[in-house]
C-alpha cells in the first residue's frame, strides 16, 4: 500500500511539473505558429503512439467502448478540446503574461474540484482538507505575485482571455473526476487514457477544421512546422504521453482530489524555468514553495489517520454486533 501511495505521488508530480514546463514552450511556440494547430499537431501524434500501445498490450478488444462511447466521447472532449485548446488560446492571447496566468489557475483546481463534488454530493468536504487546498492556493499565489497582489489583479483584467483559460482548467478537473468511473469498469488507464484522447482530439481537430473555414486561423506551412517540431516534439512526449498516461494512474491510487492536489508545481515548475531563463528569486517564492509542500505533506498524512481511524470504528462495531447476538442466546 505504502509502495502504490508513493508511486502515485511521483506519477501525479511528474505529470504536473512537465504540465508546468509546457507553458513557456508553447508561448515560444506561438511566436510562430497559433495555439489551435500547435495543439492538434502535439495530440495527434500522441494519439497515434496511444493507439499503438495499446493494440500491442491488449488487443483489438480493448478498443470497444463497452456501451460506454457517449460518456467517453464527453470527457474526453472535457480535457483534448476544451481544456488543451482554450488554455493555450486564453495564454496567446494574454501575451507573455499569459504564461503566468494559465500556470497559476492549474492551482485552482483542487478548489474546483471540491466545488464540484460538493455540488454533485451534496457532502461538504472536511475542512481540514479544506484548509490544505487553500493554504496550497495561497502559497502558489505568492510565488506568481511576488507579493505584489494588486499586480497580479492587474494582469488578469483581461476577461474572456481569463475567461477561456478557467474554463479548460474546469473541462480538465471534470476529465479527472471521471476516470474512477471507468476504473471500477475494469478499464486500465491506457485503455482509458488512449479512447479518451482519441474521441477527445478528433472533436479538437474538427474544431480547429471549422475555424480554419472561418477565417479566424491558417494551415501552418511546412517551413513553420518545421521550426515549431522541437517545441511539438517535447510536447507530446513529456507533457503529452509520460504525463497523461503517469497522471490517469496516479489519480487512480491516490484519489482525484489529493492528485489535483500535485498540480499546485505546475506553476512552481513555470517559475523555474522563468528562473533559468534570468528572472531572480524572491523570499516570496521560498515562502509560498514552503506552502505548498507543507499542504501536500500534511493533506497525506491527514488522509492516512483518517484511513487508519475507520478500521477500529469499524471493528468496534462488529464487536458489538457480536456482543449482542450473544446476549441474546
Amino acid at each position: 500500500m505504502k509502495n502504490n501511495i508513493l508511486l502515485g505521488a511521483f506519477l501525479c508530480f511528474i505529470a504536473s511539473v512537465s504540465w508546468g514546463a509546457m507553458f513557456p514552450v508553447a508561448n515560444h511556440a506561438f511566436n510562430h505558429i497559433d495555439p489551435f494547430y500547435f495543439t492538434i499537431f502535439r495530440y495527434l501524434s500522441v494519439t497515434v503512439i496511444l493507439v499503438v500501445m495499446l493494440l500491442w498490450k491488449e488487443g483489438k478488444e480493448a478498443f470497444r467502448f463497452d456501451g460506454k462511447g457517449l460518456s467517453l466521447w464527453f470527457f474526453g472532449t472535457m480535457a483534448f478540446t476544451v481544456y488543451n485548446l482554450l488554455i493555450f488560446w486564453g495564454q496567446d492571447l494574454l501575451g507573455e503574461p499569459g504564461v503566468m496566468i494559465a500556470s497559476i489557475n492549474e492551482a485552482l483546481m483542487p478548489m474546483i474540484s471540491i466545488v464540484i463534488v460538493w455540488l454533485l454530493s451534496r457532502n461538504r468536504p472536511h475542512g481540514v482538507t479544506l484548509f490544505f487546498v487553500f493554504t496550497a492556493f495561497v502559497g502558489v499565489t505568492l510565488v506568481i505575485t511576488k507579493g505584489d497582489f494588486g499586480a497580479f489583479i492587474t494582469a488578469t483584467s483581461d476577461i474572456v482571455p481569463s475567461l477561456l483559460i478557467f474554463i479548460a482548467v474546469v473541462g480538465w478537473v471534470v476529465y479527472t473526476m471521471s476516470g474512477s468511473k471507468f476504473s471500477e469498469a475494469g478499464w486500465s488507464a491506457l485503455r482509458f487514457s488512449t479512447l479518451s484522447c482519441l474521441l477527445g482530439t478528433l472533436t479538437a481537430t474538427a474544431v480547429t477544421l471549422i475555424i480554419t473555414y472561418t477565417g479566424y486561423v491558417t494551415l501552418p506551412t511546412m517551413e513553420t512546422i518545421k521550426i515549431v517540431s522541437p517545441h511539438i516534439a517535447f510536447m507530446a512526449i513529456f507533457p503529452g504521453l509520460i504525463a497523461l498516461l503517469g497522471w490517469n494512474v496516479g489519480v487512480r491510487i491516490l484519489s482525484p482530489l489529493n492528485a489535483l492536489l500535485f498540480i499546485n508545481f505546475v506553476p512552481i515548475t513555470t517559475l523555474a524555468v522563468q528562473f533559468f531563463q534570468g528572472s531572480p528569486l524572491t523570499v516570496y517564492d521560498y515562502i509560498g514553495t514552503a506552502f505548498i509542500i507543507f499542504a501536500l505533506i500534511s493533506n497525506n498524512i491527514f488522509v492516512r489517520l483518517t484511513q487508519n481511524n475507520t478500521t477500529p470504528q469499524v471493528l468496534r462495531k462488529r464487536l458489538r454486533e457480536v456482543l449482542s447476538l450473544l446476549q441474546k442466546h
